[in-house]
């Protein structure tokens, strides 16, 4: 992991303090994507009763083919009155209490200039941000949204973990976490890691950005405690509108997961159903 240079003789691992993220470079003579990296904090995990309390948004421009920075662009962060008490767990998650949004009002309009001159818009867990974004946003439903939790290869990168505050961690830099825009600064930081082969998450992120994805979903399915536990256990989630068991995969392990499915609940055959899901649909709720 990247940290291992970072410790001491004594064990003890060096953090550093991150700052705002800054250009790399002056001018660049290859193709660059303009990133709207994008946080959210809200009152809750469901996208249909909860509400927005904070949001953060920042362009950067992003040079293709080594995940350099060429140019900060504009940036948005706003408070959002939710007219609800904020939960206490909430709070002490984000620091953020009823006194700190009362009355703001976050600026859609402004929110979908900077998504309109945007190319690609990343979170990290995309599915749940874009979930609430998609409900207030008139642009961002028409944009290919990235994430930067399954759009990156973090266990072939050495990391078990991919929860932000610990990729940072093992990166060997620490932020004021959850708050929106330390969220997406830190964010920013992580995915323009500079690596010792040069191939810097972001790079790897654009790239899978522009491919489809494929839903799994466990068809045909007889009910079986032992069955349930060991498609449950291979990261297969309940859907709970359709009620049956799917999972999101890239095409490199499409075939591998079918193989699993036929193993484990359809007796040495594969009787599921596989979705393809194109760019501009991937993590829609």
């Amino acid at each position: 992991m990247s940290f291992i240079n970072n410790i001491k003789k004594d064990n003890n691992i060096i953090l550093h303090k991150i700052g705002n993220p800054a250009p790399e470079v002056l001018i660049s003579s290859s193709k660059t994507t303009k990133v709207a990296f994008l946080d959210t904090e809200t009152t809750g995990l469901n996208p249909h009763d909860d509400i927005i309390i904070e949001l953060a948004i920042k362009i950067v421009e992003i040079e293709n083919d080594s995940g350099k920075i060429v140019s900060i662009g504009q940036d948005y962060t706003s408070f959002n009155d939710p007219k609800v008490p904020i939960k206490k767990e909430i709070s002490l998650l984000t620091g953020i209490s009823d006194d700190m949004v009362a009355g703001e009002n976050i600026e859609w309009k402004e929110v979908d200039l900077l998504i309109e001159n945007s190319e690609l818009i990343v979170a990290h867990n995309a599915s749940f941000d874009r979930s609430f974004i998609d409900k207030n946003s008139t642009k961002s439903s028409h944009k290919i949204w990235a994430c930067s939790v399954n759009d990156i290869d973090w266990l072939k990168r050495g990391f078990t973990s991919t929860k932000q505050e610990l990729l940072c961690y093992w990166h060997g830099f620490y932020f004021d976490a959850h708050r929106a825009m330390d969220d997406v600064n830190a964010l920013i930081h992580l995915l323009t890691h500079n690596y010792q082969d040069n191939f810097r998450p972001i790079v790897e992120l654009v790239k899978n950005s522009g491919v489809p994805i494929y839903m799994i979903r466990a068809t045909n399915f007889s009910y079986n405690e032992i069955k349930k536990n060991r498609v449950k256990n291979q990261g297969y989630k309940w859907n709970v509108n359709d009620k049956i068991w799917c999972k999101i995969v890239n095409y490199e392990t499409l075939e591998q997961e079918k193989e699993l499915l036929a193993d484990i609940i359809y007796e040495n055959s594969f009787d599921g159903e596989v979705i393809e899901i194109e760019p501009f649909n991937k993590y829609k709720n």
